[in-house]
């Protein structure tokens, strides 16, 4: 359980930060060599290189080497596991909704 909550932890510190959800976002459309996944962005390399490890630690992401480039491709198992959490508080919100929704009607 301990790994879990870690994992949990370092997905949705992740996601908080707006470069890192737009990187993911791009790679949704396929794998991007780093050069790729800096291009759009006014920062440096190393800096670029910073959000790609917190995203390989966080295991949203992975890395490859196909010759001299280091591909980036999205690993989903995190994501999925961090969206099954938020979904056990969306069935929990939406019947307490519906609940009050009845209340509301009766009286």
């Amino acid at each position: 359980m301990v790994n879990y909550a870690m994992s949990l932890d370092m997905v949705f510190g992740s996601l908080a930060d707006p470069t890192r959800r737009d990187i993911l976002d791009r790679l949704r459309l396929g794998e991007l060599n780093v050069s790729e996944v800096a291009e759009p962005y006014d920062m440096s390399l190393p800096a670029i290189s910073k959000h790609l490890k917190i995203l390989e630690q966080a295991k949203l992401i992975h890395k490859r080497r196909e010759g001299k480039e280091r591909i980036v491709a999205l690993e989903t198992t995190a994501m999925r596991q961090a969206a099954d959490y938020v979904r056990q508080y969306e069935r929990m919100w939406n019947e307490r909704f519906d609940r009050l929704d009845q209340l509301l009607k009766e009286q």
